[in-house]
């Protein structure tokens, strides 16, 4: 009893904490927007100010909502693939999606200039990377289901996981070697991760993705529970293994692919949320551990989006600078504090 009213009190005090950090993020920035005129405009209100209005409504807003899908997507995956191989540094990551979508764009930003003109024009627009990245993580995800019908081990696949990723990685340094100092640039500049680049319309076909990834994560929530225990005592409890693999690794990769696709790869986020919310709620049921990481999720990357934009300053840091520089201090302590891996 005592235990659930404590759960009650943690998801209200994060549900407060996600709006208060939504209005701060709206709120912040190079030029600084009074609450009350954030207020108005959210609920289509006319403000005092036309430029404060248009600022909200077309660049912070679809950011902020874009930084929540990012943070509730990657979290959730990362939960789901650190109980699915029961190992803690697993993350949304570790079946090599981002690897799959970073060779794409690397194909297409560094090796355009060998396609027909009509393509190579395509492919360097915003939306030909987009194309791109999105081809190569399901390119890395099919050989992964592949590979996932040949191996019954789910720590195998694991390993082909990260064989995947550091094959891929090896083409992306050869394409790296040849190419220009602009090309260079560009592929950087995507790799560092951008939350205020998506229209409207893209925002649109994200929020469908994240929630169909979402509802698809929603079926294997009672499998993961058994899951911890590993995956003999899951088969003894009548739990088709290869159906719930197979329904985890869809919705990483609708998840983790389709949020590489739109902002690029996203460090830390998926992989040091979990452990967070595991430590708060001190929980093993992944019931409650969904919609907790889901919404602390949500709330830390509003937080370092917020902090990337450096408000009073002309300039804005890149996001995954932000992430890696608070996510890899928290990974350290928890590992610290678990005194080594099990």
């Amino acid at each position: 009893m005592k235990r659930n009213i404590k759960h009650k009190i943690l998801f209200t005090s994060l549900l407060i904490g996600l709006v208060v950090v939504f209005l701060l993020n709206i709120g912040f920035g190079q030029v600084a927007i009074p609450l009350k005129e954030i207020l108005k405009s959210l609920v289509g209100i006319e403000t005092n100010n036309a430029t404060w209005e248009y600022i909200i409504l077309n660049f912070r807003l679809p950011k902020a909502i874009t930084a929540i899908l990012v943070g509730i997507g990657l979290s959730i995956s990362g939960l789901l693939m650190q109980t699915l191989f029961r190992n803690p540094l697993a993350g949304p990551y570790v079946l090599g999606l981002s690897s799959g979508s970073s060779l794409g764009v690397a194909f297409v930003i560094m090796g355009a200039s060998i396609l027909p003109g009509f393509f190579a024009e395509f492919f360097v627009s915003s939306l030909g990377i987009l194309f791109a990245s999105i081809l190569g993580s399901l390119f890395v995800l099919s050989l992964v289901f592949l590979v996932s019908k040949k191996l019954k081990d789910t720590l195998s696949i694991l390993i082909v996981g990260l064989m995947f990723s550091s094959f891929t990685g090896a083409i992306v340094s050869v394409l790296t070697y040849f190419s220009t100092a602009e090309q260079l640039q560009k592929f950087t500049f995507w790799s560092m991760g951008n939350l205020g680049n998506l229209s409207w319309l893209q925002l649109l076909i994200l929020s469908i993705s994240v929630t169909i990834g979402c509802l698809f994560s929603l079926f294997s929530i009672k499998s993961l529970d058994a899951f911890l225990l590993g995956e003999n005592y899951a088969k003894s409890i009548g739990i088709n293994i290869k159906k719930q693999r197979n329904i985890i690794f869809i919705s990483t990769g609708i998840l983790a692919g389709s949020i590489t696709a739109f902002v690029g790869p996203i460090a830390f986020v998926g992989l040091a949320v979990p452990h967070i919310s595991k430590l708060l709620f001190q929980t093993s049921n992944h019931k409650t551990l969904f919609f907790s990481t889901m919404i602390l999720g949500a709330v830390i990357m509003l937080i370092c989006d917020t902090v990337s934009q450096l408000p009073g300053f002309d300039f804005t840091l890149p996001i995954n600078a932000i992430t890696s520089i608070l996510g890899a201090p928290i990974v350290i302590w928890l590992l610290i504090r678990k005194r080594g891996i099990s």
